[in-house]
Parts: C-alpha cells; sequence; structure tokens
C-alpha cells in the first residue's frame, strides 16, 4: 500500500498543474452540490415554520364567495359563517372526527400602556385553541373557560409585544396583571406567549365572548372556525369528510350542493402533504443540478487519467514484461482517480459547508416583508452529516467511475507494442 502511494504521489507530481486545474473542476461540483442542498434544506426549514407549531391534524373554516346560482339566490353571493355552522361542526354526525372546536373573530387594535402604543391584530377564541394552535406560554395562563363564560377583560400577548409595550424595562413575568388600553378600555394581561414567524402566533389572544362583545358589536358571524380531528389521515378519508362538511354548512346558507367556493376549507394535514411532496421534489431537483455539475468534474478526472495513460504506455509495457499483473495495473489507474477525486472533493464539501454557514448567519437572520408580513425565508440552512456521508459515496463512485475506462485501457496495453511507443 505504502508503495502503491508513493507511486501516485509521483504521478500526481509530475503534472501537478494539470492535477489541481482538473481537481477544481471536482471541488467546485461537490461545492455547489452543499451550496445547493443547503439552501434547499433552508427553503424547506423556512416553510416549515411558517406553518409553527400549528396541529397538522386539524382545519380551518371560513366563508368565501358562491360561484354557483342556486334556489334564485344569485352568484358571487358573500358567505359569513354563523353560530349555526358552529353548532354544525359540534353535531354528533362530526363527532367521530372533530375534536377540539373554535370560533374566531379578529380585529386590529392599538394596546397603550403609559406612553407606549403597539399596533396589533386581536383574536378573539375558546380555550380550545390553545391544544390546537399550541401557543406557547412562557409566563403566566392562557385564556380559560371562565374568562368566555364571563367575558372577562384578559388578553394574551406575545414576548415582543410585551417588551415594546414596557420599552424592555419588564420582564415577562413582571408584565404578567398589568392593564393595557385598547379603544380606552382596560385589559388585564394575564399570559405573555412566543413570538415566532407565524402571523397568527403574533395575534393577541382574547375571550371570544369578549372580542364579539366589545369589538363586533354583538354580530352574530363567526370570522373562522378551527378544529382538530382524528382518523382522517388517508387522503381518500379525509376528502369524502371535507365534501360531507362542507354539504352541511352549504346547507346552512343555501349554497349549491356542488358549489367549492361559498365555503373555503384549509385541511392543514393537506397542506403539509403537498408541502413534504414539494420539497421531496425541490431536493430531488436539487440533487440532480449538483451531481451534473459534479458529472463535469468527474468527465475532466477521465480525461486527464486518459492522459495519463497515454504518457505511461511504455512503462506499462515494461512492467507487464516484467511480469505486472493486468489487476495491478488496474488498481493504480483506479486509485490515482478516486485519491484526485476524493481529496479535491473534500476540499469542495468544506469549503460548501462554510458557505452553507455564512448564508445561514446572513440570509437565515433578515426578514422579507411580504404583503405586510415578515417572513424568513431561509433558516437553518446548513447541511447534516447524512448528506456529508451521502456526497462521500458518491465521490468515490465519481472517482472509480472516472478511472475505470482510463484503467481498463491501461491494464490491455500489450508489451509489444507498448515498448514500441515513444
Amino acid at each position: 500500500m505504502r508503495d502503491l502511494i508513493i507511486e501516485i504521489w509521483e504521478s500526481i507530481r509530475r503534472n501537478m498543474l494539470r492535477t489541481i486545474l482538473t481537481g477544481f473542476a471536482v471541488a467546485w461540483g461537490i461545492f455547489m452540490l452543499m451550496v445547493l442542498l443547503g439552501a434547499g434544506n433552508g427553503l424547506k426549514n423556512a416553510t416549515a415554520a411558517q406553518m409553527g407549531d400549528i396541529d397538522m391534524h386539524s382545519m380551518t373554516i371560513s366563508g368565501g364567495w358562491t360561484s354557483i346560482a342556486y334556489q334564485g339566490l344569485p352568484e358571487g353571493r358573500s358567505v359569513r359563517l354563523t353560530q349555526t355552522d358552529y353548532l354544525t361542526t359540534l353535531s354528533d354526525r362530526f363527532s367521530d372526527n372533530i375534536m377540539k372546536v373554535s370560533p374566531q373573530a379578529s380585529s386590529s387594535i392599538t394596546m397603550v400602556m403609559g406612553a407606549r402604543s403597539v399596533s396589533a391584530r386581536a383574536t378573539g377564541s375558546y380555550p380550545e385553541v390553545d391544544e390546537i394552535m399550541k401557543a406557547k406560554v412562557l409566563e403566566g395562563r392562557f385564556i380559560n373557560k371562565n374568562d368566555v363564560d364571563q367575558k372577562r377583560k384578559v388578553i394574551v400577548i406575545t414576548d415582543k409585544q410585551a417588551e415594546s409595550l414596557s420599552g424592555g424595562k419588564l420582564s415577562n413575568k413582571r408584565m404578567i396583571g398589568r392593564d393595557v388600553l385598547i379603544s380606552g378600555i382596560s385589559f388585564k394581561v394575564i399570559g405573555i406567549k412566543n413570538s415566532d414567524d407565524m402571523v397568527q402566533t403574533e395575534d393577541v389572544i382574547m375571550p371570544y365572548s369578549t372580542m364579539t362583545g366589545i369589538f363586533k358589536s354583538g354580530n352574530p358571524n363567526i370570522e373562522r372556525i378551527i378544529f382538530s380531528f382524528e382518523g382522517l389521515e388517508e387522503e381518500d378519508r379525509s376528502e369524502i369528510f371535507e365534501n360531507e362538511y362542507r354539504a352541511a354548512l352549504n346547507a346552512n346558507h343555501r349554497i349549491a350542493p356542488g358549489d367549492r367556493q361559498g365555503i373555503w376549507i384549509s385541511n392543514h394535514m393537506t397542506q403539509s402533504r403537498q408541502m413534504d411532496k414539494g420539497m421531496s421534489i425541490l431536493n430531488k431537483a436539487l440533487w440532480i443540478v449538483g451531481l451534473f455539475t459534479l458529472l463535469s468534474g468527474v468527465v475532466g478526472v477521465s480525461n486527464i487519467m486518459l492522459i495519463t495513460v497515454k504518457e505511461r504506455t511504455h512503462e506499462f509495457g515494461i512492467r507487464k514484461a516484467l511480469g505486472a499483473r493486468p489487476g495491478s495495473i488496474l488498481r493504480l489507474i483506479v486509485c490515482e482517480s478516486v485519491l484526485i477525486t476524493t481529496v479535491f472533493g473534500y476540499v469542495g464539501m468544506v469549503l460548501g459547508m462554510l458557505a452553507c454557514e455564512i448564508m445561514n448567519k446572513t440570509l437565515g437572520s433578515s426578514n422579507t416583508d411580504v404583503l405586510g408580513v415578515s417572513i424568513n425565508m431561509m433558516k437553518d440552512t446548513t447541511v447534516g452529516l447524512d448528506v456529508a456521508l451521502e456526497a462521500t459515496l458518491v465521490l468515490i463512485i465519481a472517482g472509480t467511475l472516472a478511472g475505470i475506462i482510463p484503467a481498463r485501457k491501461a491494464s490491455r496495453v500489450r508489451p509489444i507494442e507498448a515498448l514500441r511507443a515513444n
């Protein structure tokens, strides 16, 4: 093995510049593969972050606009959910699948504490939404049934909102129990929840009864109904349930049975499934682009090995005349090819991982404003150990493939012909 390594090194040393230029193509290929996969991971993680910690076994229901004229009513009619829809959701008809249910209503508000004010969106909900949306309460508590029944003027705000209201002078714990003015009405802060990139987790939460009583003037309409479910993991069962549930709500509003625009159903599990499929396709596409980039470097290695074989034809002829077996010559060329590919490939891999870390520190910590919402487009763009091991396997296979054709050519050199070569 030692003699083999020395011999390979001597061959590389005699053609150092050519080897470095060829190896650069391999390094560049694996570098691009790492960067592309890191960017893909960043996009996937950012997309998952936008979904927040919401229970994937949940649906959000909202009103839309009818697309079909029905029972003398025109198309394009605006539909708003009502208490009847909420009761339909709670009915025994759907009790086998629907678990926790909460109506929701929202309003833009301005919170004032002392000389400071913060604009936000307040969402009135039932306590069940805590289990569905998985709010991370850092201090205090979430709203409960008594808050709703007694129409208490209490709110749960985010840690960012708490910091803005106190000017950073009060800890989350000290903000609990503080009074905040909303439309001139005093509300007590009962909880501080974690703030993240998902839009709805930035909302101020208050009891649904308080929201509708104060900010909606007793309007019976419901903006959204959100509920968790079970037993609908399979696509076909989920679709059957959605069709039956939509038909029931359509009947409440005299909407045509086949109209899918009057009532909007957002199935978070379906969205997650579609996102996973999209990310899988994206990941495969990035691997293909990266491998084709790497292929150009592999072709370069194969070319340089062919040139090496041609230059050493006379040498190989002498070896075979002295009794060297074709397998030893084949092993020499393949090992040299694998060594060049692996060494320069690892250089590219290390640089690629470093680029991913830089990308994570820059793009991963910056937000983009989309329709007034601050969204992180990249998050955790690093590549894992599994990707590094896969890339290592790719390098070894690539090096072997790059050396096979030149090695086979070298092993088939006939001594008499090789000795005649200049």
